[in-house]
């Protein structure tokens, strides 16, 4: 019980028209050993180092002593390794999966007799959405919907078939609040309708295997007309067409990151440079990573541990 290690992966929410309800795992992943320690400290490598290894705030460390005040058990301190491969608040689900890494680290080090549903239950209730929370923990894609405060009821499954997929992602971050703060409060039937039935394609698309379906179920009237405004990325992003290797594009999360959807029948570096060209044109900087869906989520490296 004296060591813990566990690798939670890169999530992108929404997927477009499935606002707060749809998400999959990316193969990007941050990696956390914890051991415990006189003190408090955190040794941080790869991505955003200076937010991850600041000790002052951290997600992971208040999450976890949390939870266990909650339970009413030991906090011990702990010394913490991050290797984080991708980006904080740029809408890759890293909150939600330090959220996660805190409580797996209390269900560890308290040794809480916690379910995965209940680990993604508190997760959640504290994301205030199970989005994110489920594909982090599980893998694949994820539906989730929130049952009363602690209880997430979600779906999962691994699409057929072939998906590359590209992150774009700008220098800028974004506060989830703000991407939040310039939505509207109410929607109109039309809006509303138009979003059921794309999230419903979407969803079947990737079930089925069909990229000629996902191509035309992607487009939302929720949050994206609102957020491109924020994110500049999306509306150039969105003019590249099947042509281009492109099948669609939706902002990962809140933004103001960018998931392309590729045409794996195109040659990846054709892709890629269509992508370039359209971002030269338009004046912005975006780094392309190259990425995929991740089969499996947090749960398997932390059943590992407990199995």
């Amino acid at each position: 019980m004296t060591e813990f290690t566990i690798t939670l992966p890169a999530t992108s929410a929404n997927l477009g028209p499935a606002f707060d309800a749809a998400a999959m795992a990316l193969k990007l992943s941050v990696r956390l050993r914890a051991r415990r320690a006189r003190e408090f400290s955190i040794t941080a490598t790869g991505r955003d180092q200076e937010i991850c290894g600041r000790l002052d705030n951290h997600l992971i460390i208040s999450t976890y002593q949390e939870v266990l005040a909650a339970e009413r058990r030991p906090v011990p301190a702990l010394a913490l390794q991050i290797e984080n491969g991708f980006p904080v608040a740029k809408g890759c689900g890293s909150s939600a999966a330090a959220r996660l890494a805190g409580i797996a680290l209390a269900v560890h080090f308290g040794r809480l007799r916690w379910t995965s549903a209940r680990i993604i239950g508190e997760a959640s209730a504290r994301e205030h959405h199970p989005d994110n929370a489920a594909a982090c923990w599980l893998g694949g894609v994820t539906v989730a919907r929130m049952r009363g405060h602690l209880e997430a009821q979600v779906a999962r499954f691994v699409p057929k078939g072939e998906w590359p997929l590209m992150l774009a992602i700008p220098d800028n971050t974004l506060a989830t609040e703000t991407a939040r703060a310039v939505l509207p409060n109410q929607y109109s039937r039309a809006d509303t309708v138009a979003n059921i039935q794309n999230s419903m394609l979407l969803v079947a698309a990737l079930f089925q295997g069909n990229h000629d379906l996902l191509a035309s179920s992607l487009d939302d009237r929720l949050h994206q007309p609102w957020r491109g405004k924020l994110c500049p990325l999306l509306p150039a992003l969105a003019e590249l067409g099947v042509d281009d290797g492109v099948l669609g594009v939706a902002l990962s999360g809140a933004g103001p990151s960018v998931l392309i959807f590729l045409d794996p029948r195109l040659p990846p570096a054709k892709r890629r440079g269509r992508i370039e060209a359209k971002l030269k044109k338009r004046g912005l900087r975006a780094e392309l990573v190259p990425t995929a869906i991740a089969r499996r989520g947090a749960e398997a490296s932390f059943l590992r541990r407990v199995g």
